[in-house]
């Protein structure tokens, strides 16, 4: 098995854990951090013994999206193409994968959790959505996977808004399986991993197969592998550059405030 720095992978069967391990940059996703969850999905593709794998984060938050502090240089294609590869490769894990939410749930972030197949979260999660807010789309395959979970009509005005919603809300929207109080969630998720762990091995991979094939007819994500085109177009246009330069000047703000 590959060697990690930036998450932890315990192949334990039935239930498997994926843990990301950047707690001091709530989980943010650099391009390492990408590359090593591609790497763990297709280990855990191999682990025939795993029925269930629960995916967390380590500290205050879930994910907080893409690490914007590793952006130097101009665009390239092949990096920011990591973040539709990292989707499709959770996505594809054969194992169920349970989505353990908490803290904060940001843009890739939201992504990551979109990919996996059951999602819980503790009621004290804020979820956002803000890249077109940062002046790039939301790409990573993100817009198909939300059409498929919340509709088209939502998914335009939150990606499009950027405003944050809550656990509650994202309950009631149907992208959330369960919401639990903050203190219940490790409890609660270990209680749905073992529950579907009890189920034949062949019976859930079928259903999921099934499940994501009839998805896939409908919302395909085939077409993905563009998002990376429009992100280095962004890069290009006026307007964009615009709302980016605002975002991380307020960004700055912040934190020398905080």
């Amino acid at each position: 098995m590959p060697e990690f720095t930036t998450l932890r992978l315990d192949l334990s069967a039935p239930v498997a854990r994926l843990t990301l391990a950047r707690p001091e940059r709530l989980n943010a996703l650099s391009p390492q951090a990408l590359q090593e969850l591609i790497s763990a999905s297709e280990a855990l593709a191999q682990a025939d013994d795993a029925k269930v794998v629960v995916v967390s984060g380590q500290g205050r938050a879930f994910c907080a999206g893409f690490d914007i502090d590793t952006i130097s240089g101009p665009p390239d294609r092949d990096r920011i193409d990591l973040g539709r590869r990292m989707a499709d490769a959770v996505g594809q894990i054969p194992a169920l994968t349970v989505a353990a939410i908490h803290g904060h749930c940001v843009g890739g972030g939201l992504v990551l959790a979109a990919a996996c197949d059951v999602r819980v979260a503790a009621d004290g999660t804020r979820f956002s959505i803000p890249e077109v807010e940062l002046g790039i789309p939301l790409a990573w395959g993100g817009i198909p996977r939300l059409v498929r979970e919340l509709g088209p009509a939502v998914t335009k005005e939150l990606v499009l808004s950027c405003r944050p919603f809550t656990a509650v809300e994202a309950h009631a929207l149907r992208f959330l399986n369960r919401v639990v109080p903050d203190d219940d969630l490790q409890a609660e998720v270990e209680a749905v991993a073992a529950e579907l762990a009890k189920r034949p091995r062949f019976l859930i991979r079928q259903t999921k197969q099934l499940v994501d094939a009839l998805v896939e007819d409908a919302y395909s994500t085939r077409q993905s592998f563009r998002d990376a085109e429009v992100t280095m177009a962004a890069a290009h246009d006026e307007e964009s550059l615009a709302a980016m330069r605002r975002y991380l000047q307020e960004r700055g703000r912040r934190t020398q405030r905080d």
